[in-house]
């Protein structure tokens, strides 16, 4: 991978490879950030697909590893144009200063929590870029006696409204949701909402003046474009559920090139498992499918309809509730004195499911989550040009509940169903091994933090969810002190807070991030990292082919200054 080109403002510092279908772009300041990302999005690159603008980087995803490869040199090459200036106008936002964090926030600046609520409110912040989440903007102060660190270890959950700053940025968080931050008050605006012309409350130009009050209106339940309207049950045709199961959601492929909204894909984590799914029905690749985990799913047919399973094996029972049970069926048999009849089905075939038959899904044999196709797709409403859930940001239909109707839609493409199909293995009990990319921040750590990494076993925290999988081992130490300034990220990435225990980001990650990412898991293994459960153990590998020098950066940059 191209690295290091020229030091000079006006032109890409280095590119860093970020898995194999990503390039971060690194360059002298802000204003070249800006520059780069206004000329990748008025003349896209061959194979770009997506650009997020951060600190002092630019993070270009690619459709292929080769397209990476030859954008990253394009970088190189490119000299900047600064761009126009951007005209936000300026909103005021209400905050109540009871912060958790304040009073460390008081003791790390020397100014006393007083002394921060006056710098917080006494200058005009200014929204530089987006990340994170939708609505959540890195806002730069007009001066840095508010610049602290981030916490050690990062919350599971930040609430919604919080208030919150990190290096010389400030931020509000728009929902719950994981986060490093320091929390020093909170509000009651609403920072995204996409029943607004411009969803983001504050978008990147915008000025924002925080007040001062005793007292905040809360923020309203989250409604808005969910995607979980309810079909008329008179003329639905599809699956009711009658138990959800641990966790059941609806996802796609997910929604791309909406970084610079903070919108991440989302999708499906396993997605060739959703493929081969869809495939057997007779599905477009893309049309909306259930997600679940660890069994427990169990849904009834409203009409005939097609369906498949696919991904973790588990046992297929399909109850028939009928006086008349078909007594040439070899598979079935009587369930009790209710007339009901059972049978069984395989997983990665197509099956009928007739009206007011229930099928129920059971605890795998292996692996972690399996994904239910119906033929025609499931049809909710698409936001933002996908029906996934994205748990982080709340966009997309809310996970599924007992009684809730799921029509099936119009994504046949196919007259015919797939003929069965021979799944992978899955993880069942031993270690699954992960190739990694090393960087974009490998040079944060020393040898023997790498050798770590990839010398033990790592288990999966019960703490572990779509957003990222926590791992419990032993620690590793970073070999650079301060802070790294918040920048892109992608989804396989192993993000490492100063506590030392890893966060690999699966599909529903933060868009950006300011722990350094110590590598990143190869693109086509993710499906594979899906699947291992809680309590299942991961340990990681360097891929063969990124161990020649094309793969690290040509020479050393300077070490930049801690900011974030």
């Amino acid at each position: 991978m191209p690295s290091a080109s020229s030091a000079r403002p006006g032109r890409v510092r280095a590119v860093r490879p970020v898995g194999t279908r990503t390039v971060l772009a690194e360059l002298s300041g802000l204003q070249d950030v800006l520059a780069l990302q206004a000329a990748l999005l008025e003349a896209p690159l061959p194979g770009q697909q997506d650009v997020l603008a951060a600190a002092e980087t630019v993070m270009v995803r690619a459709e292929s590893p080769a397209a990476a490869r030859r954008i990253g040199q394009a970088l190189l090459e490119l000299d900047l144009t600064a761009p126009a200036e951007q005209a936000g106008g300026l909103v005021v936002i209400d905050t109540v200063y009871d912060g958790e964090d304040l009073a460390e926030v008081g003791r790390l600046t020397g100014l006393g929590a007083d002394g921060v609520i006056q710098a917080h409110t006494g200058q005009v912040w200014t929204v530089a870029f987006a990340g994170f989440a939708p609505g959540f903007g890195y806002m730069v102060g007009e001066n840095q006696a508010l610049e602290v660190p981030r916490r050690s270890s990062p919350r599971t959950a930040v609430p919604a409204g919080s208030v919150a700053l990190a290096g010389n940025y400030s931020a509000v968080y728009p929902r719950k949701s994981p986060g490093g931050w320091q929390l020093i008050g909170r509000t009651g605006a609403r920072m995204w909402d996409l029943d607004r012309p411009e969803p983001a409350l504050a978008s990147p130009g915008h000025r924002v003046q925080f007040r001062a009050v005793r007292d905040v209106v809360q923020l309203a339940a989250e409604e808005t474009r969910t995607g979980s309207q309810q079909p008329d049950p008179e003329t639905a045709s599809g699956l009711r559920v009658l138990s959800p199961g641990i966790h059941s959601l609806i996802e796609d492929l997910g929604r791309q090139g909406h970084s610079a909204l903070g919108v991440c894909a989302a999708g499906a984590l396993d997605r060739a498992s959703l493929r081969r799914a869809n495939r057997l029905v007779g599905n477009a690749p893309s049309a909306a499918v259930i997600e679940t985990v660890a069994g427990g799913l169990r849904v009834q047919a409203i009409g005939d309809q097609v369906l498949a399973v696919a991904g973790a094996p588990s046992a297929l029972t399909v109850v028939t509730p009928s006086a008349s049970p078909d007594a040439t069926d070899p598979d079935a048999e009587e369930t009790g004195d209710t007339g009901m009849r059972q049978r069984t089905v395989p997983v990665a075939a197509p099956f009928a499911l007739l009206d007011g038959e229930i099928l129920a899904i059971g605890v795998p044999d292996a692996g972690f989550r399996s994904y239910l196709a119906v033929r025609g797709g499931v049809d909710v409403p698409a936001v933002l040009g996908s029906r996934s859930t994205d748990t982080m940001s709340g966009i997309g239909p809310k996970p599924l509940a007992a009684g809730q109707l799921l029509p099936s839609g119009g994504d046949a493409e196919s007259g015919v169903v797939g003929s069965p199909e021979i799944q992978p293995d899955y993880p069942s009990g031993g270690v699954t091994v992960l190739d990694i990319v090393p960087g974009p921040r490998a040079d944060w750590f020393d040898q023997a933090a790498v050798d770590s990494l990839c010398g033990q076993d790592w288990i999966v925290k019960p703490e572990s969810n779509r957003v990222g999988m926590r791992l419990q081992g032993t620690p590793l130490e970073r070999s650079r002190a301060g802070e790294l300034p918040s920048e892109g990220t992608v989804a396989g990435a192993i993000q490492m807070p100063p506590e030392g225990l890893p966060v690999l980001f699966l599909a529903d990650h933060p868009i950006t991030g300011g722990y350094p990412v110590i590598g990143v898991v190869v693109d086509h293994q993710l499906d594979l990292a899906a699947q291992v459960p809680i309590g299942g153990s991961i340990r990681f590998r360097i891929a063969p082919d990124q161990t020649s020098p094309e793969h690290t950066p040509h020479e050393q940059t300077p070490q930049r200054k801690a900011s974030n």
